[in-house]
């Protein structure tokens, strides 16, 4: 099931049954650009619950800048509005810090974390990098913003292996991808910090390392784990772009962490 979203409510899509699952997506985004290879898999074990921040997907593009607290709000309120009371988050990239501060600000409704590509806050690489996507975002052009974005956030290995024509395709497929709401979710990018929160969570967390991301780097992984008491850590070769470049490793570290974790 899919729904579109009322003013002031977030966009969603809602698969399966089960257990309770939240998604929280990328910067520049979507559940489905981000979480769809893997839905299907996901859907079998979990009620997903997957919505898209404002100028994503099925949100329309906020009024202003977005702001974390209210963005972590929402997107637990998206879940309790599907009927879940309790649930686990998984959170890719931006959807990081997202479920951070989702768990932090509403222990009471959230069981257990996987947070995958992510980051607490933007060290001063990372800054670098988020202003570059800005330019390139705001430039105009959306075939060298879409070059720019798939240099720097697949994996080498991914890439390396590209024909000419699987290159020109995915160049095209970056470049349509990138959605209205880009430049809100890229300044919140880069204006997050979560390294407070990190302390205050008290569920079971797996951080997935992609270990070949250029984008959000092993640093900040590693950063993310350490932080959270008790939390595991796993690797996982590929790029900042998991979905695509090792989807089956991806579903299978979320699925074997969370149904030893999650009461059926």
């Amino acid at each position: 099931m899919t729904a579109t979203s009322p003013l002031g409510r977030l966009g969603r899509i809602v698969r399966g049954t089960g257990p309770g699952l939240l998604l929280a997506h990328g910067g520049t985004g979507s559940i489905d650009g981000n979480y769809g290879p893997i839905l299907d898999g996901l859907a079998e074990r979990y009620k997903v619950v997957g919505p898209d921040y404002p100028g994503s997907g099925r949100t329309p593009r906020a009024e202003g800048p977005l702001d974390l607290d209210r963005l972590a709000d929402d997107v637990v309120a998206t879940a309790v509005e599907e009927g879940l009371e309790t649930f686990a988050i998984a959170g890719y990239s931006l959807g990081g810090p997202v479920a951070l501060r989702a768990a932090t600000r509403h222990p009471e409704r959230v069981t257990a974390l996987v947070l995958t590509a992510t980051f607490a806050h933007p060290n001063a690489r990372m800054r670098l990098l988020v202003g570059d996507w800005l330019r390139h975002l705001r430039s105009g052009d959306p075939e060298a913003t879409a070059r720019w974005a798939l240099l720097t956030a697949a994996g080498t290995p991914y890439t390396d292996r590209m024909t000419p024509e699987q290159l020109a395709e995915a160049v095209a497929g970056t470049g349509a991808s990138v959605p209205p709401g880009a430049v809100e979710q890229v300044e919140l990018v880069g204006s997050v910090d979560v390294r407070e929160d990190l302390g205050r969570v008290r569920v079971p967390t797996l951080v997935i390392s992609t270990a070949l991301d250029g984008m959000a780097t092993p640093y900040h992984h590693r950063q993310v784990a350490d932080g959270i008491a008790n939390a595991e850590f796993a690797e996982l070769q590929s790029g900042h772009l998991p979905f695509l470049e090792a989807p089956g490793e991806w579903l299978s570290l979320i699925r074997k962490f969370l149904d030893a974790r999650v009461t059926r």
